[in-house]
Protein backbone atom coordinates (compact mmCIF):
# COMPACT_ATOMS: atom_id res chain seq x y z
CA UNK A 1 0.00 0.00 0.00
CA UNK A 2 1.32 3.75 -0.34
CA UNK A 3 2.78 5.34 2.43
CA UNK A 4 -0.20 6.72 4.97
CA UNK A 5 0.00 9.93 4.43
CA UNK A 6 -2.03 12.48 2.54
CA UNK A 7 -3.68 16.05 2.50
CA UNK A 8 -7.42 17.23 1.74
CA UNK A 9 -8.23 20.10 0.31
CA UNK A 10 -11.71 20.99 1.49
CA UNK A 11 -14.16 23.35 -1.00
CA UNK A 12 -16.96 22.91 1.13
CA UNK A 13 -14.34 25.77 3.32
CA UNK A 14 -12.87 27.48 0.38
CA UNK A 15 -16.52 28.69 -0.54
CA UNK A 16 -17.84 29.58 3.33
CA UNK A 17 -14.63 31.50 3.40
CA UNK A 18 -15.04 32.96 0.55
CA UNK A 19 -18.89 33.99 1.54
CA UNK A 20 -16.94 35.09 4.77
CA UNK A 21 -14.26 37.30 3.22
CA UNK A 22 -17.39 38.84 0.52
CA UNK A 23 -19.45 39.62 3.51
CA UNK A 24 -16.61 41.50 5.10
CA UNK A 25 -16.03 43.57 2.16
CA UNK A 26 -19.47 44.98 1.65
CA UNK A 27 -20.50 46.34 -2.06
CA UNK A 28 -16.41 46.02 -3.04
CA UNK A 29 -15.25 43.61 -5.36
CA UNK A 30 -13.12 41.10 -4.31
CA UNK A 31 -10.16 39.58 -5.35
CA UNK A 32 -9.19 35.83 -4.72
CA UNK A 33 -5.40 35.76 -4.38
CA UNK A 34 -4.19 32.21 -5.92
CA UNK A 35 -0.54 33.35 -5.69
CA UNK A 36 1.93 30.18 -4.72
CA UNK A 37 -0.04 27.51 -6.15
CA UNK A 38 -2.97 28.69 -4.64
CA UNK A 39 -1.20 29.06 -1.04
CA UNK A 40 0.17 24.96 -1.84
CA UNK A 41 -3.62 23.99 -2.30
CA UNK A 42 -3.26 23.79 -6.18
CA UNK A 43 -5.40 26.73 -8.60
CA UNK A 44 -6.86 23.63 -10.15
CA UNK A 45 -8.37 22.67 -7.13
CA UNK A 46 -9.43 25.49 -5.22
CA UNK A 47 -11.16 27.36 -8.44
CA UNK A 48 -14.26 26.06 -8.53
CA UNK A 49 -14.69 26.51 -5.57
CA UNK A 50 -13.53 30.34 -5.51
CA UNK A 51 -14.91 30.95 -9.16
CA UNK A 52 -17.58 33.13 -7.81
CA UNK A 53 -14.88 35.77 -6.68
CA UNK A 54 -14.64 39.01 -9.10
CA UNK A 55 -11.09 38.24 -10.04
CA UNK A 56 -7.73 36.18 -9.07
CA UNK A 57 -4.76 37.79 -8.27
CA UNK A 58 -1.73 36.52 -8.45
CA UNK A 59 2.59 36.55 -9.67
CA UNK A 60 3.43 34.52 -11.90
CA UNK A 61 2.36 34.26 -15.99
CA UNK A 62 2.15 30.67 -16.06
CA UNK A 63 -0.14 30.49 -13.27
CA UNK A 64 -2.29 32.80 -15.13
CA UNK A 65 -2.47 30.75 -18.33
CA UNK A 66 -3.21 28.05 -15.78
CA UNK A 67 -6.63 29.82 -15.00
CA UNK A 68 -7.18 31.11 -18.28
CA UNK A 69 -7.11 27.23 -19.65
CA UNK A 70 -9.36 26.47 -16.63
CA UNK A 71 -12.12 28.82 -18.58
CA UNK A 72 -11.62 31.92 -16.62
CA UNK A 73 -12.53 35.03 -18.56
CA UNK A 74 -13.07 37.46 -15.90
CA UNK A 75 -10.21 39.95 -14.16
CA UNK A 76 -6.70 38.62 -13.39
CA UNK A 77 -4.03 40.60 -12.03
CA UNK A 78 -0.48 40.43 -11.64
CA UNK A 79 0.53 41.54 -8.13
CA UNK A 80 4.09 42.25 -8.43
CA UNK A 81 3.42 43.52 -12.04
CA UNK A 82 5.76 42.77 -15.17
CA UNK A 83 9.49 41.52 -14.13
CA UNK A 84 10.73 42.08 -18.00
CA UNK A 85 9.24 44.01 -21.35
CA UNK A 86 8.29 40.81 -23.33
CA UNK A 87 5.68 40.11 -19.99
CA UNK A 88 3.98 42.91 -21.66
CA UNK A 89 3.19 40.98 -24.93
CA UNK A 90 1.51 37.81 -22.27
CA UNK A 91 -0.48 40.56 -20.87
CA UNK A 92 -2.25 41.67 -23.98
CA UNK A 93 -2.48 37.99 -25.20
CA UNK A 94 -4.23 36.82 -21.78
CA UNK A 95 -5.72 40.34 -21.26
CA UNK A 96 -4.05 40.11 -18.23
CA UNK A 97 -4.16 43.73 -15.46
CA UNK A 98 -1.09 44.38 -13.69
CA UNK A 99 0.89 46.34 -11.52
CA UNK A 100 3.12 49.40 -11.72
CA UNK A 101 5.48 49.90 -8.91
CA UNK A 102 8.21 50.96 -10.65
CA UNK A 103 9.88 53.47 -13.10
CA UNK A 104 11.12 51.16 -15.23
CA UNK A 105 7.57 49.21 -15.49
CA UNK A 106 6.44 52.64 -16.82
CA UNK A 107 9.33 52.89 -19.16
CA UNK A 108 8.08 49.20 -20.63
CA UNK A 109 4.75 50.38 -21.05
CA UNK A 110 5.74 53.43 -23.29
CA UNK A 111 7.59 51.23 -25.67
CA UNK A 112 5.33 48.28 -25.80
CA UNK A 113 3.01 48.11 -29.25
CA UNK A 114 -0.34 46.82 -28.32
CA UNK A 115 -3.67 47.38 -30.03
CA UNK A 116 -5.55 46.95 -26.39
CA UNK A 117 -4.22 49.43 -24.08
CA UNK A 118 -3.83 47.59 -20.49
CA UNK A 119 -5.72 48.10 -17.21
CA UNK A 120 -2.51 48.89 -14.60
CA UNK A 121 -2.54 49.18 -10.73
CA UNK A 122 -0.15 52.07 -9.69
CA UNK A 123 1.36 51.32 -6.43
CA UNK A 124 2.19 53.35 -3.49
CA UNK A 125 4.68 52.72 -1.23
CA UNK A 126 2.83 54.06 2.23
CA UNK A 127 5.25 52.84 4.20
CA UNK A 128 5.89 48.40 4.14
CA UNK A 129 9.19 49.70 1.71
CA UNK A 130 8.92 46.81 -0.27
CA UNK A 131 7.62 47.64 -3.63
CA UNK A 132 6.03 50.94 -4.84
CA UNK A 133 6.15 54.39 -5.62
CA UNK A 134 7.01 57.08 -2.44
CA UNK A 135 3.85 59.32 -2.04
CA UNK A 136 6.01 62.34 -2.76
CA UNK A 137 6.46 60.72 -6.05
CA UNK A 138 2.85 58.77 -7.15
CA UNK A 139 1.25 61.61 -8.68
CA UNK A 140 4.43 62.37 -11.09
CA UNK A 141 3.83 58.32 -12.16
CA UNK A 142 0.09 58.59 -12.32
CA UNK A 143 0.52 61.49 -14.73
CA UNK A 144 2.79 59.38 -16.63
CA UNK A 145 0.51 56.64 -17.04
CA UNK A 146 -2.30 58.66 -17.72
CA UNK A 147 -0.36 60.07 -20.42
CA UNK A 148 0.66 56.82 -22.12
CA UNK A 149 -1.86 55.54 -24.86
CA UNK A 150 -0.61 52.06 -24.04
CA UNK A 151 -2.71 52.40 -20.62
CA UNK A 152 -6.38 52.11 -20.54
CA UNK A 153 -7.57 53.00 -16.65
CA UNK A 154 -5.00 53.46 -13.63
CA UNK A 155 -6.35 52.12 -10.31
CA UNK A 156 -4.75 53.09 -6.93
CA UNK A 157 -3.32 50.84 -4.80
CA UNK A 158 -0.80 50.18 -1.82
CA UNK A 159 -0.31 47.47 0.78
CA UNK A 160 -0.25 47.15 4.61
CA UNK A 161 2.83 46.17 6.80
CA UNK A 162 1.14 45.58 10.16
CA UNK A 163 -2.79 45.27 9.21
CA UNK A 164 -3.03 42.35 12.21
CA UNK A 165 -1.93 44.78 15.12
CA UNK A 166 -0.65 47.67 16.45
CA UNK A 167 2.42 49.72 14.94
CA UNK A 168 3.73 51.65 17.95
CA UNK A 169 0.42 51.81 19.85
CA UNK A 170 -1.39 52.84 17.03
CA UNK A 171 -3.94 50.57 14.69
CA UNK A 172 -0.93 48.93 12.24
CA UNK A 173 -2.85 50.40 9.07
CA UNK A 174 -3.03 54.36 10.73
CA UNK A 175 0.12 55.56 9.14
CA UNK A 176 -0.04 53.74 5.90
CA UNK A 177 -3.73 55.32 5.15
CA UNK A 178 -2.89 58.67 6.34
CA UNK A 179 -0.34 58.60 3.58
CA UNK A 180 -2.62 57.14 0.84
CA UNK A 181 -5.33 59.55 1.48
CA UNK A 182 -2.74 62.44 1.71
CA UNK A 183 -1.42 61.68 -1.96
CA UNK A 184 -4.53 60.44 -3.70
CA UNK A 185 -7.38 62.07 -2.22
CA UNK A 186 -8.42 64.33 -5.55
CA UNK A 187 -6.94 61.70 -8.51
CA UNK A 188 -9.79 59.46 -10.25
CA UNK A 189 -9.50 55.66 -10.31
CA UNK A 190 -10.54 52.23 -7.97
CA UNK A 191 -8.53 51.81 -5.33
CA UNK A 192 -7.39 48.32 -3.43
CA UNK A 193 -6.06 48.67 -0.01
CA UNK A 194 -7.14 45.80 1.89
CA UNK A 195 -5.29 42.63 2.45
CA UNK A 196 -6.97 39.35 4.86
CA UNK A 197 -5.85 41.22 8.16
CA UNK A 198 -7.21 44.53 6.72
CA UNK A 199 -10.55 43.11 5.50
CA UNK A 200 -11.86 41.06 8.55
CA UNK A 201 -10.43 44.16 10.88
CA UNK A 202 -10.91 47.29 9.11
CA UNK A 203 -12.70 47.02 5.94
CA UNK A 204 -15.68 49.16 7.29
CA UNK A 205 -14.01 51.68 8.83
CA UNK A 206 -13.60 55.17 7.39
CA UNK A 207 -10.77 58.05 6.25
CA UNK A 208 -11.90 61.61 5.72
CA UNK A 209 -10.88 62.38 2.22
CA UNK A 210 -12.62 65.86 2.03
CA UNK A 211 -15.37 67.81 3.63
CA UNK A 212 -17.85 65.67 1.18
CA UNK A 213 -16.15 62.80 0.89
CA UNK A 214 -14.64 60.16 2.62
CA UNK A 215 -13.11 56.39 1.39
CA UNK A 216 -14.36 52.94 3.32
CA UNK A 217 -10.32 51.14 3.57
CA UNK A 218 -12.84 48.10 1.55
CA UNK A 219 -12.99 50.81 -1.29
CA UNK A 220 -13.23 49.49 -4.25
CA UNK A 221 -11.46 46.02 -4.34
CA UNK A 222 -10.44 43.85 -1.15
CA UNK A 223 -7.70 41.34 -1.86
CA UNK A 224 -8.70 38.19 0.35
CA UNK A 225 -5.32 35.67 0.38
CA UNK A 226 -4.93 33.81 3.47
CA UNK A 227 -8.35 34.76 5.13
CA UNK A 228 -9.39 32.15 1.87
CA UNK A 229 -7.11 29.50 3.16
CA UNK A 230 -8.84 29.07 6.92
CA UNK A 231 -6.39 31.23 9.08
CA UNK A 232 -6.93 33.79 10.83
CA UNK A 233 -4.51 36.46 9.33
CA UNK A 234 -4.22 38.22 13.06
CA UNK A 235 -3.51 35.12 14.74
CA UNK A 236 -2.58 34.56 17.80
CA UNK A 237 -5.01 37.81 18.78
CA UNK A 238 -7.67 35.68 17.40
CA UNK A 239 -7.99 32.44 16.36
CA UNK A 240 -10.47 31.25 13.16
CA UNK A 241 -13.60 30.96 15.35
CA UNK A 242 -13.17 34.48 15.82
CA UNK A 243 -13.55 35.12 12.58
CA UNK A 244 -15.58 32.21 11.14
CA UNK A 245 -13.11 30.94 9.33
CA UNK A 246 -13.07 27.41 7.96
CA UNK A 247 -9.94 24.78 7.22
CA UNK A 248 -9.45 24.34 3.65
CA UNK A 249 -6.59 21.65 3.79
CA UNK A 250 -6.10 18.92 6.24
CA UNK A 251 -3.02 16.73 6.72
CA UNK A 252 -3.36 14.02 7.99
CA UNK A 253 -1.41 10.14 8.32
CA UNK A 254 -1.19 7.46 10.13
CA UNK A 255 0.49 5.53 13.53
CA UNK A 256 2.77 3.24 11.55
CA UNK A 257 4.56 2.21 14.98
CA UNK A 258 3.95 2.03 18.91
CA UNK A 259 7.05 2.25 20.97
CA UNK A 260 7.12 1.61 24.85
CA UNK A 261 9.54 4.63 26.62
CA UNK A 262 10.49 3.91 29.79
CA UNK A 263 11.31 6.92 32.39
CA UNK A 264 14.62 8.88 31.60
CA UNK A 265 14.62 7.04 28.13
CA UNK A 266 15.04 9.64 25.12
CA UNK A 267 12.80 9.89 21.80
CA UNK A 268 14.60 10.74 18.41
CA UNK A 269 17.84 12.73 17.19
CA UNK A 270 19.93 14.45 19.41
CA UNK A 271 18.07 13.04 22.49
CA UNK A 272 16.26 16.41 22.75
CA UNK A 273 13.33 14.55 24.90
CA UNK A 274 13.62 12.49 27.75
CA UNK A 275 10.53 10.31 29.19
CA UNK A 276 9.48 11.92 32.27
CA UNK A 277 7.39 8.13 33.31
CA UNK A 278 6.85 4.97 31.57
CA UNK A 279 4.83 6.05 28.26
CA UNK A 280 3.64 5.00 24.91
CA UNK A 281 5.29 7.14 21.75
CA UNK A 282 3.29 6.69 18.55
CA UNK A 283 5.43 7.38 15.36
CA UNK A 284 4.06 8.80 12.67
CA UNK A 285 4.52 8.78 8.57
CA UNK A 286 5.21 12.95 8.16
CA UNK A 287 8.52 14.43 8.58
CA UNK A 288 10.06 17.38 7.05
CA UNK A 289 10.43 16.03 3.94
CA UNK A 290 6.55 16.16 3.41
CA UNK A 291 6.36 20.07 4.38
CA UNK A 292 5.79 19.55 8.12
CA UNK A 293 8.24 21.80 9.72
CA UNK A 294 11.24 20.57 11.34
CA UNK A 295 11.32 22.95 14.43
CA UNK A 296 7.77 22.12 15.75
CA UNK A 297 8.77 20.01 18.63
CA UNK A 298 11.65 22.41 20.50
CA UNK A 299 12.93 20.62 23.41
CA UNK A 300 11.20 19.34 26.22
CA UNK A 301 7.93 20.41 26.92
CA UNK A 302 7.21 22.56 23.33
CA UNK A 303 5.89 20.20 20.84
CA UNK A 304 3.39 20.97 18.27
CA UNK A 305 0.10 20.11 18.91
CA UNK A 306 -1.61 16.88 17.21
CA UNK A 307 -5.02 15.14 17.09
CA UNK A 308 -4.31 11.29 17.33
CA UNK A 309 -7.82 9.84 16.75
CA UNK A 310 -9.58 13.02 17.04
CA UNK A 311 -7.97 13.47 20.54
CA UNK A 312 -5.27 16.49 21.01
CA UNK A 313 -1.64 15.60 22.22
CA UNK A 314 1.72 16.32 21.09
CA UNK A 315 4.56 16.06 19.57
CA UNK A 316 8.10 14.62 21.39
CA UNK A 317 11.45 14.58 20.02
CA UNK A 318 12.78 16.25 16.85
CA UNK A 319 10.44 15.95 13.79
CA UNK A 320 13.05 13.70 11.28
CA UNK A 321 12.80 13.41 7.24
CA UNK A 322 9.89 10.84 7.24
CA UNK A 323 8.75 10.36 10.69
CA UNK A 324 7.56 12.10 13.91
CA UNK A 325 6.88 10.95 17.31
CA UNK A 326 3.45 11.84 19.18
CA UNK A 327 2.88 11.21 22.91
CA UNK A 328 -0.34 8.81 23.38
CA UNK A 329 -0.82 9.56 27.12
CA UNK A 330 -4.04 11.18 26.51
CA UNK A 331 -5.23 9.22 23.80
CA UNK A 332 -5.17 6.20 25.88
CA UNK A 333 -6.62 7.70 28.49
CA UNK A 334 -9.31 9.17 26.79
CA UNK A 335 -10.25 5.87 24.10
CA UNK A 336 -8.12 3.06 25.08
CA UNK A 337 -5.03 1.84 23.38
CA UNK A 338 -4.01 2.60 20.09
CA UNK A 339 -3.04 0.88 17.54
CA UNK A 340 -0.89 0.71 13.88
CA UNK A 341 -3.30 2.67 11.44
CA UNK A 342 -4.99 4.93 13.72
CA UNK A 343 -5.50 8.63 12.35
CA UNK A 344 -3.52 11.51 13.35
CA UNK A 345 -4.15 14.98 11.89
CA UNK A 346 -1.07 16.83 11.76
CA UNK A 347 -3.61 20.22 10.97
CA UNK A 348 -7.42 20.52 9.86
CA UNK A 349 -9.99 17.61 10.34
CA UNK A 350 -10.41 14.95 11.92
CA UNK A 351 -12.71 12.04 10.50
CA UNK A 352 -13.94 12.30 14.52
CA UNK A 353 -14.88 15.51 14.66
CA UNK A 354 -12.13 18.12 16.24
CA UNK A 355 -10.24 20.40 14.70
CA UNK A 356 -6.54 21.40 14.31
CA UNK A 357 -6.21 25.40 13.01
CA UNK A 358 -2.87 25.20 10.97
CA UNK A 359 -2.15 28.27 13.12
CA UNK A 360 -1.99 26.27 16.50
CA UNK A 361 0.72 24.60 14.46
CA UNK A 362 2.79 27.52 12.74
CA UNK A 363 3.09 29.32 16.20
CA UNK A 364 4.52 26.06 17.57
CA UNK A 365 6.82 26.23 15.04
CA UNK A 366 7.50 29.69 15.40
CA UNK A 367 6.74 30.52 11.82
CA UNK A 368 3.03 31.17 10.25
CA UNK A 369 0.20 29.34 8.55
CA UNK A 370 1.16 30.81 4.89
CA UNK A 371 4.94 28.92 5.35
CA UNK A 372 3.13 25.44 6.10
CA UNK A 373 0.48 25.47 3.52
CA UNK A 374 2.88 26.43 0.97
CA UNK A 375 5.47 24.31 1.65
CA UNK A 376 3.92 20.87 1.43
CA UNK A 377 5.60 18.87 -0.61
CA UNK A 378 5.03 17.24 -4.01
CA UNK A 379 5.14 13.76 -2.42
CA UNK A 380 2.04 14.22 -0.39
CA UNK A 381 -0.93 12.84 -2.35
CA UNK A 382 -3.64 15.39 -2.46
CA UNK A 383 -7.17 14.51 -2.38
CA UNK A 384 -10.02 16.45 -2.94
CA UNK A 385 -13.59 16.71 -0.68
CA UNK A 386 -16.96 18.29 -1.85
CA UNK A 387 -17.64 18.60 -5.12
CA UNK A 388 -16.16 20.93 -8.23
Amino acid sequence: MPRPIHATVHLDALRHNLQRCRAAAGSARLWAVVKANAYGHGIERVFHALRAADGFALLDLAEAERLRALGWRGPVLLLEGCFEPRDLEVCSRLNLWHVVHCEEQIEWLGAHKTHQPHRVFLKMNSGMNRLGFRPEAFRAAWARLQALPQVDEVSLMTHFSDADGLRWGREGIAHQVEAFVRATADLPGERSLCNSAALLRHAQSARLLGPNDTLALAADWVRAGIALYGSAPDHPHHDTAHWDLQPTLTLASRLIAIQDVRAGETVGYGSTYTAPRDMRVGIVACGYADGYPRHASQGQDHGAPVLVRGVRTRLVGRVSMDMLAVDLTPVEAAGGPCQLGDEVVLWGRSVHGPVLAVDEVARAAGTIAYELLCALAARVPVRVDGDG
